[in-house]
């Protein structure tokens, strides 16, 4: 009996060194696979690839959706634009300015004919650029009066009055798109898109 608790205290004496061996030896495994694993996460090659990897998903993210400025103002084509857009403004800032001023002040009453110094600068500046000037001036131009317009009573329009007394109105904006177009050929049609309300004129 005494020899068979002896027996089985040696058994568990060596079942328990075997445990702490092999607990240990686990233990140095894991230590030893997380280094490694933390080597090769920061391998120069694996660094290197993701580098690569991550520099083309974020190549091809710029190559499918550009930002909205680099696409345009990257061109050699955008400073000319840009410069002629502002050659355009100070161009026709005075005689837009006129304009408005004729419509929109009370220094004309419905009806009234321009002073000879602002109708010189309408028909000059605005309605010999006219896409049917000829045909609005029909016999003759008598003058150029500020009225109501005729279907939307609610605005006011620029009109030729001509030598046989008819009268037929005009649009300054019109006359603006051809002067620019005429003018500054090139930029034109953007200029127009980006500064005139779509159907005026």
């Amino acid at each position: 009996m005494a020899s068979l608790l002896l027996r089985q205290a040696l058994l568990l004496r060596v079942c328990f060194h075997n445990y702490q061996s092999f607990a240990a030896g686990a233990v140095a495994v894991a230590a030893r696979h997380r280094l490694w694993c933390a080597a090769a996460a920061n391998s120069p090659s694996d660094e290197a690839d993701d580098k690569t990897s991550s520099s083309g998903i974020s190549n091809a993210r710029k190559a499918l959706f550009p930002p909205s400025q680099s696409r345009w103002e990257d061109e050699p084509d955008y400073r000319k634009w840009k410069n002629t857009e502002k050659e355009i403004l100070k161009d026709i800032e005075p005689v837009v300015s006129l304009a408005k001023d004729i419509l929109h002040s009370r220094r004309y009453m419905d009806g009234a004919r321009l002073s000879s110094e602002d109708e010189k600068v309408v028909v000059e500046k605005l309605l010999a650029y006219h896409p049917q000037c000829e045909d609005k001036i029909g016999c003759g131009l008598e003058s150029i009066m500020v009225d109501r317009h005729p279907q939307y009573r609610q605005s006011r329009c620029l009109f030729v009055v001509r030598t046989d007394g008819g009268w037929i109105d005009f649009s300054y904006q019109k006359c603006l798109r051809e002067y620019i177009r005429d003018k500054y050929p090139t930029y034109a049609e953007r200029f127009i898109r980006q500064h005139f309300k779509r159907g005026s004129g």
